[in-house]
């Protein structure tokens, strides 16, 4: 949203971002940075459907507050909502008269994203949140699609004229990604480092990489690699719990929330990045950003074969088999064993970040979709 909000900026465009507040950092209401006007709000992360509806509400209302704040201090032109959750719309409605534009910012595919977290139990709240996703790309003048796939779901279910939908990948700025000194002290002593970066939600998969890493220390024998989990995230607590039951604390660290700059740390002392996010109707077609920072370090990568994760490693990765983890370990394994297959793979994706992955190709899109809204 950053990379959005300064390439808008470095255009002429006047930008004020409202976004939630974070934990340790970001924790102001207010502030000025890079001549970007931000105003946070407090938000929480819900755990069951409850939680979901109050997480939405409670957001919807202080966006609501601080979007008439800042329309009484400069009148804008265009409001760009990113989903979660889907009910900016209403916001994009409310302005509508005073010709403000709607941008929809599709991140998330939030009726399967509410399903793997909740199943089929809550029958009422996923047909609400269909609805609202629907109501979201008809009241969009423009709507911005993450990947090819997010697209098409904008087409189909959502009625958009393909003209009016724009791919704008959150690629990796190189400006930013760069590669920092060595520090041996992340390894814990071990030759080899595996990290992970990301959220570690109910969708994300880290139970299964965590049998992985199981297989790996107990039926291969394996004690030469230690695994770094980098983020945070509702199932943190229970992930720990897990690794603890295990016996693997030797060879798994969490690491928590931490700042960009020591993500960047723990790539660049990498040997490996693993994306272990299941196949589900929401990750088949969803682009994961931590596949970016990997190949933006030319890290080798280890993910179960799914559509868009495919689409964005292509051979920068070694695919295993969908959810099982005994063949993600195999895959591990390949690469530890291979300094050459990982410095191949490595110099895959770094090149196709150059090529063509990278912002400052992707952001000529979003101006597009500026323009485009602004007809």
């Amino acid at each position: 949203m950053l990379c959005e909000a300064l390439a808008l900026r470095d255009a002429g465009y006047f930008v004020s971002v409202i976004c939630p507040k974070g934990k340790k950092t970001a924790t102001s209401s207010y502030e000025v940075f890079d001549g970007i006007h931000i105003y946070r709000h407090r938000s929480f992360e819900a755990s069951s459907a409850a939680g979901y509806l109050m997480e939405y509400g409670l957001s919807l209302l202080a966006e609501l507050y601080l979007i008439l704040k800042v329309f009484s201090r400069r009148r804008f032109s265009i409001l760009q909502g990113c989903n979660p959750p889907d009910t900016i719309f209403l916001l994009g409605l409310l302005l509508k008269p005073f010709g403000v534009k709607f941008i929809f910012d599709h991140h998330d595919l939030s009726p399967e994203l509410l399903d793997v977290k909740f199943g089929q139990k809550i029958k009422l709240i996923s047909k609400l949140v269909r609805f609202a996703e629907k109501c979201s790309f008809r009241v969009a003048d423009v709507s911005i699609a993450t990947n090819e796939s997010f697209k098409q779901v904008a087409v189909a279910r959502g009625g958009k004229s393909p003209e009016k939908v724009f791919v704008v990948r959150n690629c990796p700025d190189l400006a930013t990604m760069r590669r920092g000194p060595a520090q041996p002290d992340l390894k814990r002593g071990k030759p080899l480092l595996v990290v992970y970066v990301g959220m570690m939600a109910e969708q994300d998969g880290i139970d299964l990489l965590i049998e992985s890493i199981e297989h790996l220390v107990k039926q291969e024998k394996r004690n030469d690699t230690h695994f770094a989990l980098v983020g945070g995230g509702t199932m943190l607590p229970t992930l720990r719990s897990l690794v603890a039951e295990k016996g693997l604390d030797e060879f798994v660290t969490f690491t928590g929330r931490v700042p960009h700059e020591e993500v960047v740390s723990f790539l660049s002392n990498a040997d490996l990045g693993v994306a272990p996010d299941p196949k589900t109707p929401m990750n088949d077609r969803s682009t994961m950003i931590k596949i970016f920072e990997y190949m933006a370090l030319s890290l080798p990568i280890v993910q179960f074969d799914l559509t868009e994760g495919r689409n964005i490693a292509g051979p920068a990765a070694l695919y295993a088999s969908p959810n099982d983890p005994v063949d993600f370990a195999r895959q591990m394994t390949c690469l530890l064993d291979s300094p050459d297959l990982r410095q191949k793979l490595g110099a895959a994706g770094r090149k196709r970040i150059e090529d063509s992955l990278n912002w400052e190709n992707e952001k000529l899109t979003l101006l597009q979709a500026y323009r485009s809204a602004l007809q």
